[in-house]
């Protein structure tokens, strides 16, 4: 005969193998007695140590759960400081960025007489420009709120002023660059070759350019411009202050302004006057300078 004992704690009592379900017999009782205790003692201390175990384990699986969630804590806590550290200084050069500025003449503004008089260029430079990019810092600090504030309708109304004083102030700072005193004369090396391909001679390139620039209406922009893709040099015109870049795709090489504040004091309404005179200033080094670096 052997003896079982049911699962703990369910008042199962002891289970008289030979005979299931019958009472114990009396004569086992006293000699069962002893076992009983004996068992009963073994049981307990199986269960003690089961209960240790168990908190044991839980303590272990806390302890683990503990560390992991403070590793997760100090995990996150750094990537959010991280996350500011690259934040706050992207915000504030939003809030405090560069603000454009005229750029100084490499010349005086008598310096290019008798083709463009001082008067002209002092007004040209110095108010014309001058309000393009005053201009264009107000429109962009407006433009800055709208874009904080995602107000899409302010951003879309500013855009018509953005393109305008921002196109005045790039094509400016061409224009000046493409002008010098010592300028004049023809390209020379691989711009002269490039035009010669492009146009079949210089003399040809320079009366389409100057066909171009005449028949812009109303005011605007004869422009020299680089076609990276093709590998070519090509002739635009573009209205008012309309970037070449920004609305064709084509790299600047050489602009001619033809708004009436260009040449009006000095050629009144003959645009074709200025134009001739234009050619003999102009700073075909820096023209060259200017198609080099399109190419790279």
């Amino acid at each position: 005969m052997s003896l079982l004992l049911a699962s703990p704690g369910s008042g199962a009592d002891w289970l008289w193998q030979g005979r299931p379900g019958a009472a114990r017999p009396p004569a086992w009782e006293r000699r069962a007695q002893g076992a009983e205790s004996v068992e009963d003692g073994g049981v307990l201390a199986a269960r003690r140590r089961v209960r240790i175990c168990v908190r044991q384990a839980v303590g272990a699986e806390r302890r683990v759960l503990i560390r992991g969630v403070a590793a997760a804590l100090t995990m996150l806590s750094r990537a959010a400081r991280s996350t500011s550290r690259t934040l706050v200084p992207a915000l504030g050069s939003l809030g405090s960025r560069q603000k454009h500025s005229l750029p100084d003449l490499p010349y005086d503004y008598g310096a290019l007489e008798p083709h463009i008089n001082a008067q002209i260029m002092q007004l040209h430079h110095s108010k014309h420009h001058a309000t393009y990019v005053n201009n264009l810092n107000a429109i962009e600090e407006k433009y800055l709120e709208a874009l904080e504030k995602g107000d899409i309708t302010a951003q879309v109304a500013l855009q018509p002023g953005l393109k305008f004083n921002g196109g005045g102030h790039i094509n400016h700072s061409i224009f000046w660059t493409n002008l010098s005193p010592k300028g004049g004369g023809e390209p020379k090396g691989e711009l002269l070759e490039a035009i010669k391909r492009d146009f079949g001679s210089f003399e040809k390139f320079k009366e389409k350019l100057t066909t171009v620039s005449v028949g812009v209406q109303g005011s605007g922009w004869g422009w020299l411009g680089f076609n990276k893709e093709q590998g070519r040099l090509q002739i635009a015109a573009c209205s008012n202050q309309d970037p070449l870049q920004g609305t064709t795709g084509l790299i600047p090489l050489l602009g001619i302004d033809v708004w009436e504040h260009a040449y009006y004091l000095q050629y009144k309404n003959v645009r074709p006057d200025y134009l001739k005179a234009i050619w003999n200033v102009i700073n075909w080094e820096n023209v060259t300078e200017r198609y080099m670096a399109g190419k790279k």
